[in-house]
């Protein structure tokens, strides 16, 4: 890897954490949008798609608070209706472009109830292709189930391999890899299991990462925050949240990483938004010195209001647009520890 494409890896990746923003996951898959939007009534169609999408990238302000956007495979390669590809949309607007490039998590062999992420075939092809297209980062998930006897040290260590592989060839094509390895929520575990399954995971993440020789600077990691299971009998309040997840990332995540943009997986906007706010009030306090900045990489917990008010109809498309800037804002609110349960009533 040459010295420029070095110095431009960083560069992105301080870029895609700076100025107190964020970023825009709106990489789901087909399938996935289709379920929610039948969910919402809206037609399954390809040109639903692509018009829901217009609708986000093109809400006015957004990069006041968004730095980069995560793609799917068939949304960087459309246009608006005028014929505008939205990668020069996203461009001329300031918001890097990027794209989720793992095809999805598969039952891993020999493990019940343990997935494997797959899509390392033809990868270093198809992120050449992607770096045509204007895409300057990438994005791979890794799925981790907590649960009896789960996760296997296989598993984990699987998984671990496959996000350093996929990182080590994002930096060898020119792009900035999002390295988002997730402990899911799911289950009745406690925080305090999240917690030690999630700096298991993190440690062999990082430990596969310098084997493959991906340079820290360069990449941009996505955790899940450390929470009890959905169905865990206590949920812990927000300065338990705050305090576990950034003492966990302190054990684990090194100096040279950026930042942390932290995924949202499930959670509601507003508990995403004040959970991120407390991390960041916990990280101005004198207990804690980060070395990197804290961010966001959300999905549903920006983009649901949206979906809920536009329903498919051109004329709800400023209402739909103002509430996705609605959360994008409570976001940057967070950000900088001035997000209140009161900005939910403006």
């Amino acid at each position: 890897m040459g010295q420029f494409r070095m110095t431009d890896l960083r560069n992105i990746a301080r870029r895609l954490v700076a100025g107190g923003k964020g970023l825009l996951a709106m990489d789901e898959s087909n399938a996935t949008c289709n379920k929610r939007f039948a969910a919402a009534g809206i037609p399954q169609t390809e040109d639903a798609r692509r018009a829901y999408r217009e609708l986000i990238i093109t809400a006015p302000g957004l990069s006041e608070t968004i730095s980069g956007t995560i793609l799917y495979d068939e949304t960087i390669r459309q246009t608006k209706k005028d014929g505008t590809p939205f990668v020069k949309i996203l461009v001329d607007s300031g918001i890097i472009p990027g794209v989720k490039v793992d095809v999805g998590a598969k039952d891993l062999a020999g493990h019940p109830g343990e997935k494997i992420t797959e899509g390392l075939d033809g990868l270093r092809e198809r992120l050449k292709g992607y770096f045509q297209m204007g895409a300057r980062f990438a994005k791979w998930r890794a799925v981790i189930a907590v649960g009896d006897g789960i996760p296997s040290r296989g598993c984990i260590e699987a998984n671990a391999q496959a996000l350093a592989r996929y990182a080590s060839l994002c930096q060898e094509t020119g792009l900035v890899p999002i390295v988002e390895p997730e402990v899911l929520m799911d289950g009745e575990h406690t925080q305090r299991q999240c917690r030690v399954v999630t700096e298991e995971v993190l440690h062999n993440v990082f430990d596969q990462l310098y084997a493959q020789r991906v340079m820290l600077e360069g990449m941009i990691l996505k955790p899940n925050m450390v929470l009890a299971g959905l169905t865990c009998h206590r949920q812990d309040n927000l300065d338990e949240v705050a305090e576990a997840t950034v003492e966990c990332l302190l054990r684990v995540v090194p100096a040279s990483v950026p930042g942390i943009a932290f995924l949202s997986g499930g959670q509601s906007g507003e508990l995403a938004s004040a959970r991120l706010n407390a991390m960041n009030l916990l990280a101005r306090s004198p207990k804690f010195r980060l070395p990197w900045a804290l961010a966001f990489s959300f999905a549903r917990a920006i983009q649901h209001p949206a979906l809920d008010v536009w329903h498919g109809q051109d004329a709800n498309v400023p209402a739909a647009q103002q509430a996705l800037l609605h959360r994008a804002k409570c976001n940057l609110a967070a950000l900088n520890g001035e997000y209140s349960a009161a900005m939910e009533k403006t």
